[in-house]
């Protein structure tokens, strides 16, 4: 008797069935649900921190060449590279463009630039990346780093 019985539990077949099965792919599917939107929105918050980065590297360099100076800086992005009057500001990064300039001048590929009457405290620029979930930054010499366009040259 008892060999038959442990003949029996030994030869069960052992396994998850159906309804466990389905249990753990629903609840995988509930945590990939809320997971899934919040690293979608990481690309976008990166984007917009490269922006502020490229931005405020911009607006430090053009701070800097108004200690010295009194004429307004060509600001330029060509080969990927910033140069703020003719001194290289670093590395644009990627799907970035300048926007708008008051207080320097400005030329980009593919990138409008306003330039307008300015003093050494009245510039700003912005920069934009279409991608990101804020798109446009600015550095301006009254306010430093906030979102938004520049304004006019007395009013950035």
């Amino acid at each position: 008797m008892l060999a038959r019985i442990r003949k029996s539990v030994d030869e069960k077949d052992s396994g998850f069935t159906l309804i466990e099965l389905l249990v753990v792919m629903i609840i995988i599917g509930i945590l990939a649900a809320i997971a899934i939107p919040v690293f979608l929105s990481q690309r976008a918050k990166a984007r917009d921190t490269a922006v502020k980065a490229d931005v405020s590297t911009l607006g430090k360099e053009i701070a800097t060449y108004f200690v010295d100076n009194t004429t307004a800086p060509a600001v330029t992005l060509t080969s990927g590279r910033y140069t703020v009057a003719g001194s290289d500001a670093g590395k644009a990064s990627s799907g970035v463009a300048v926007v708008t300039t008051f207080g320097a001048t400005a030329t980009a590929t593919g990138a409008t630039a306003t330039t307008t009457g300015w003093t050494a405290a009245a510039w700003c620029i912005a920069l934009n990346d279409t991608n990101g979930s804020t798109k446009t930054f600015k550095y301006s010499a009254q306010n430093g780093l906030e979102s938004g366009q520049c304004g006019t040259a007395t009013t950035p």
